[in-house]
């Protein structure tokens, strides 16, 4: 079978744009004009398009509190819906929010698999599973782009972790390739995807922005029309020029400076360059940038509503012994125990985050729902390290009197050249108004009034040498030392210095922070620095104590335990697959005490459970979004079903891990595995996972009726026989036992969400084209015969099954 496609010149219409540019335009045009935007050239009517992080939320081209974001749930908190409906919206409601934001292009669904679970960016991700990705992203790309802005699924290809993700060689065969890292693009090809990115990562010794990929199957066999915008600084040659590589992201581009020169000489072909600017001009035209076309309104979209209700269809219920949901009539005392109860973890570290307006935690959310029980709060361990925000309420502006603080850039020669208010003590500038190359040091002054006595860690987070002030006294003079290579995670997630200081519930103090800031190096214009305070130092066993006592004089406990910025984050993978600090001794004593013990896992990927048999509950949430705390509130009082499955499968050691592999050998990272990731390989080996792949319970139960083929469509009959509404996801697998090719012991084919009342039956149609039981062989091949088709919950609860013929 093939999948090549013949299309037509879609940018035909716009050779008459073209032919009126000069080369040094069009040159121009294929570079952007700075960190988030692209060169306009009003001659011709067309206007700078603008471009943004946006997986999980659109930031706009300014990292800035005062603009505020929609903070959705994380990629894999969307997947564990498996809703594709909900993937359509959630792409809506990203184009809502780009627009409001004047952004044409955002830079998202991320569609790299979850290879290995140590892959430190893996809470962007979707999935281990291909279909389960390719769907969902296709979805999110038909939301965005039906609405009128560009999706860019990235990053195209085989950029599955983190570990020198600048420089990594990237060893893969052509099956593995083509069926399960290619596979979400191809589908993200067919939903119509207006752009693509292409990673930092090379692939079989050659760099993705001067990869052949990036021509075939791409745009030969896809029949790609859009855009391959690089991810930033990746353009490393002229050599990308006769690849199909479009963009040179930021820009202008230093590789490219000499990209006239060289045609003007016949070191490359005009005729490459003008094919990348009429991709552009019909990217423009796409998203309303030319002049005489149209842009799109978006459908209108409650931001905060949607949140709340993708969190909830992403939070898997993973365990329970009939204590969930707890019926809050009957609650006299509860304890909320954690120190991500209380400063949830909303979304992952680095360029995807975003700034929300407004955070629900897990604590202000369970107060808000059980308003008739007395709260009891501990930390229990400490999880997040290094300095975090301080409250915006806790801070003045000395100069306006308004909450926030005071920012001043000054020059070389001591005089203020710039000044801002803002709004929060965690900041970043990657584009925007101040003049950061210019500037050789900035200041920052605010007026913090503490809420309680006794002694804090003040300090900053930051890569740049910085002093701290209170009321005029130096308190902390430090340079920070900079561990690793990524300058993304330096940036990002820099180190933390911190000073002891006295302070006195009510008594405000002056606080000035000044940092010195290099105008040369790769990351000259822009800016990383968070005044903050960091946890408490209070003796590890004595936190775990009063958590204890606190559980033992309530009816139920909750324990709200994650990852940090330093286990999850863009730029750097996982060492293991640990709760950080003492979080697992904090589950084990308050599980010790006999009370009741759900926990919540605020992680956007698997962490090892050690104690998940002692306690009533488990319930993975996610990163999910700046309404985590009230989604979970819902699940945990039955005011909602916990709606998700896992995306990923998930271990009860790290030790039991078939693929754990992220760190390249002599720059070569070799996926020697090949198509046996996630599931497919646990289903080949000898240890079985604590959760499998699709796992998830609720609150109600189910009996499987039928699965039948109508045509390429089978047909999964079920009935809701509990006593409350609920959802169901059916999980299709297929299987080829005889087969004489490699397989895996199953793989997954289709999905549907269905729900139903109690009583009600209900039928899931889903799709099973010939393609889904294809395999690779110097081209799509269908082996004859028989499959066997399995229908079920989970990839190891399957109760029906039916033969499936391909003839």
């Amino acid at each position: 079978m093939t999948t090549a496609r013949v299309t037509t010149d879609s940018t035909a219409h716009l050779r008459p744009l073209l032919e009126r540019l000069t080369l040094d335009q069009k040159v121009a045009l294929v570079q952007g004009a700075d960190f988030w935007t692209t060169v306009p050239l009003p001659e011709i009517g067309l206007r700078a398009m603008t471009l943004s992080d946006g997986p999980a939320g659109v930031r706009g081209p300014r990292w800035d509190e005062r603009e505020p974001s929609l903070n959705l749930p994380s990629g894999s908190a969307l997947a564990a819906s498996w809703d594709i409906d909900l993937a359509y919206r959630y792409g809506a409601a990203a184009a809502s929010e780009a627009r409001r934001k004047n952004v044409d292009v955002v830079l998202g669904p991320t569609i790299n698999l979850h290879r290995s679970p140590l892959g430190g960016r893996h809470f962007e991700c979707f999935s281990e599973d291909p279909e389960l990705s390719a769907e969902l992203g296709a979805a999110y790309v038909r939301g965005l782009q039906e609405n009128g802005v560009a999706a860019t699924p990235k990053h195209y290809v085989a950029n599955d972790s983190e570990t020198d993700r600048f420089t990594v060689d990237v060893k893969v065969d052509a099956r593995a390739l083509r069926e399960l890292y290619l596979t979400p693009f191809e589908r993200a090809v067919e939903a119509g995807a207006w752009s693509v990115m292409s990673a930092y990562n090379s692939v079989d010794g050659v760099t993705m922005t001067e990869n052949d990929l990036l021509e075939t199957p791409l745009n030969s066999e896809w029949g790609f029309d859009g855009v391959v915008v690089s991810d930033w600084t990746a353009v490393r040659s002229l050599n990308a020029v006769p690849a199909a590589q479009d963009l040179a992201m930021p820009g202008p581009a230093p590789a490219w400076a000499e990209l006239a020169d060289a045609i003007r000489d016949g070191r490359l072909d005009e005729a490459d360059l003008d094919r990348k600017v009429l991709r552009m001009l019909l990217l423009a035209e796409r998203v309303g940038a030319l002049e005489g076309s149209a842009q799109i309104e978006p459908a209108s979209v409650d931001g905060v509503a949607f949140t709340r209700e993708a969190a909830i269809a992403g939070t898997v219920l993973l365990s329970n012994d009939g204590t969930l949901p707890l019926d809050i009539s009957r609650l006299g005392t509860i304890a909320i125990i954690g120190h991500n109860a209380r400063e949830a973890r909303t979304q992952g570290g680095g360029s995807a985050t975003v700034l929300p307006e407004r955070i629900v935690s897990p604590l202000d959310g369970i107060r808000a729902a059980v308003t008739g029980a007395e709260v009891l709060y501990e930390l229990g361990a400490v999880v997040q390290e290094g300095v975090a925000e301080i409250p915006l309420a806790q801070l003045q502006n000395p100069a306006t009197g308004e909450p926030g603080l005071r920012v001043t850039f000054f020059d070389a020669a001591g005089t203020e050249i710039f000044t801002e208010d803002r709004r929060a003590s965690a900041l970043v500038w990657f584009g925007g108004d101040a003049p950061i190359a210019a500037s050789a040091h900035v200041d920052l002054a605010t007026r913090y009034t503490p809420a309680e006595t006794g002694e804090i860690l003040l300090g900053f987070a930051g890569a740049n040498p910085g002093r701290v002030f209170v009321n005029g006294a130096l308190m902390l003079d430090e340079a920070p030392v900079i561990e690793g290579t990524d300058l993304g995670a330096a940036f990002l997630n820099p180190p933390s210095s911190t000073a002891r200081v006295q302070v006195i519930a009510g008594e405000a103090i002056d606080v000035r922070a000044e940092f010195d800031l290099d105008s040369s190096g790769p990351l000259a214009g822009a800016l990383s620095v968070t005044l903050g305070i960091a946890p408490e130092q209070t003796d590890p066993d004595e936190l775990i104590a009063r958590a204890a006592r606190a559980a033992a004089a309530s009816d139920v406990a909750v324990v709200v335990v994650g990852t940090n910025s330093k286990v999850e984050s863009e730029g750097y993978d996982r060492v293991d697959l640990d709760l950080p600090g003492r979080q697992d001794d904090l589950v084990r004593a308050v599980a010790a005490t006999g009370t009741p013990t759900i926990v919540v896992v605020n992680a956007g990927s698997p962490v090892v459970l050690p104690w998940a048999d002692d306690v009533a509950a488990v319930v993975q949430g996610y990163f999910g979004g700046q309404e985590f705390g009230s989604a979970i509130a819902a699940v945990l009082t039955g005011v909602a079903e916990p709606g998700g499955r896992l995306p990923t499968t998930w271990p009860a050691t790290l030790a039991d891990v078939p693929v754990t592999d992220v760190t390249p050998s002599d720059g070569v990272l070799a996926y020697s595995e090949g198509i046996h990731i996630g599931y497919r390989a646990w289903l080949r080996g000898d240890a079985a996972p604590a959760y499998p792949f699709g796992h998830g319970l609720g609150y109600t139960t189910w009996s499987w009726g039928v699965a039948q083929r109508s045509g390429d469509d089978l047909e999964v009959t079920l009935a809701n026989t509990g006593d409350r509404a609920g959802k169901q996801v059916v999980q299709v697998y297929a299987e080829r036992a005889d087969s004489a090719v490699e397989r895996p012991v199953r793989w997954l084919v289709g999905f549907a969400v269905v729900h139903a009342e109690p009583g009600e039956t209900v039928t899931a149609v889903i799709p099973l084209p010939g393609r889904r039981f294809a395999h690779w062989a110097d081209g799509w091949s269908l082996e004859d015969g028989s499959f066997t088709v399995r229908a079920g919950a989970s990839v190891v609860d399957l109760p029906l099954s039916i033969d499936w013929t391909i003839a």
